[in-house]
């Protein structure tokens, strides 16, 4: 009996194994207090890949993001189909991950359909500048909707901003960026948040297949940018850099070669002379 009871705990330490350890190593580290986005750092985005040996895809990948969304690369379609969005409000806790402000889902907030695969939302989170740049233009903030499926794969939404009128989600956020900040700490309640308050603008967009924008640089993320870029207030993005207190002024990985890869840009047929 004692044989088969230890038989039975092997076997569902092998079935966890399988199925549970491979979606944690693809994911954004928890502490990003190992790396730094000072290009003249050793251990800056040049020399990620060198840190740990499961971050070499940061060098050596050649799917890597973010990139420069040039219009002379973008083939414009109209079959990749509307964003298939279908997200509700859930409890949420704001994490300071050393570099960056992470929002995070608990419970489940909806997902998103892409060529038939669902994607749960898991978290959010904002970069200043902008990874990406469209035609070698940076903007002031992106936002990183990060999503994945029961398989692991992982899809990212993007969202660009430049100086403007304030985000309404960055207005409900503020109080909580200034008690981080005050207090230096890690993580905090949030409490309910409606993933529907994030608003695009556009059903245009922009997809393509990348990577991870933070170690450990995982490829094949099924990448969608917002073709329009929202706006931000100044007194917001200062609020966010505040909260981080890593005392550094940006958070962006530089953009990283397209290669062979192919840009799409998806406009519904009704919108092809806007």
């Amino acid at each position: 009996m004692e044989n088969r009871s230890i038989r039975f705990s092997s076997i569902l330490i092998a079935v966890y194994i399988i199925f549970c350890v491979p979606f944690a190593t693809s994911q954004e580290v928890e502490d990003e207090h190992e790396f730094t986005y000072d290009v003249n750092s050793p251990n800056g985005p040049h020399h990620w890949g060198e840190i740990h040996p499961e971050w070499s895809m940061c060098n050596q990948g050649d799917l890597q993001s973010p990139i420069d969304l040039t219009h002379k690369r973008v083939q414009t379609t109209s079959h990749l189909g509307r964003l298939d969005r279908d997200y509700k409000p859930a409890n949420s806790t704001l994490v300071n991950r050393g570099h960056d402000m992470m929002l995070r889902w608990i419970g489940g907030a909806g997902h998103m359909h892409i060529n038939g695969t669902e994607y749960q939302l898991n978290q959010l989170h904002w970069h200043t500048p902008t990874e990406h740049t469209i035609n070698g233009r940076r903007f002031n903030l992106e936002l990183h909707l990060v999503h994945q499926s029961s398989d692991g794969k992982i899809a990212v939404v993007g969202i660009m901003y430049k100086l403007g009128r304030p985000d309404s989600l960055l207005s409900l956020m503020e109080p909580y960026f200034k008690a981080l900040a005050s207090t230096k700490d890690v993580e905090k309640s949030v409490g309910m948040i409606d993933p529907r308050e994030i608003k695009v603008g556009s059903r245009k967009y922009y997809r393509y297949i990348g990577s991870l924008t933070t170690p450990p640089c995982t490829q094949n993320v099924t990448w969608t940018i917002v073709n329009k870029v929202r706006t931000v207030s100044r007194k917001q993005l200062y609020a966010i850099r505040d909260a981080v207190h890593d005392e550094a002024e940006a958070n962006a990985r530089p953009v990283q070669a397209l290669n062979n890869r192919w840009l799409k840009l998806y406009r519904p047929d009704d919108q092809q002379n806007n």
